[in-house]
């Protein structure tokens, strides 16, 4: 039997009005990606575990990057009828397929921090000459 489920078209993040662009913007952005990463390692977690976890995020960025990475399909969030209100957040499938891929370039970054700064160094040196 023959899958009823519609492939979806590709993107093109190279288009200027595609919107394959926006959702780059989106999970390349500083807190996106952080915050994928960090439910992807540690599993739901709470605002107030979120923040104290990303270093340097304010409550308002941290709460625009979970509004746009949750409007996208990435995170679900939940809210429990107690009081106070109990509020998680937590990746979607969507968002398991893509952790792993940010938590990759978060990787590759961490492992060549070195000889990057090494580079901006000897940059700054010669703009500096």
């Amino acid at each position: 039997m023959a899958s009823t489920k519609r492939r979806q078209p590709s993107g093109n993040v190279y288009l200027p009005g595609c919107p394959s662009r926006s959702i780059l913007d989106t999970v390349t952005s500083r807190w996106g990606a952080l915050i994928l990463i960090l439910l992807l390692k540690e599993g739901p977690l709470r605002f107030s575990e979120l923040a104290r976890a990303i270093g340097g995020v304010s409550e308002k960025m941290l709460a625009q990057s979970l509004q746009a990475l949750e409007k996208d399909g990435f995170l679900l969030r939940t809210v429990y009828p107690t009081i106070p209100p109990k509020v998680d957040y937590r990746l979607t499938a969507l968002g398991q397929d893509l952790a792993p891929c940010v938590k990759s370039l978060a990787s590759w970054v961490e492992a060549h921090v070195g000889d990057v700064m090494e580079h901006r160094k000897r940059h700054q040196t010669k703009a500096s000459s």
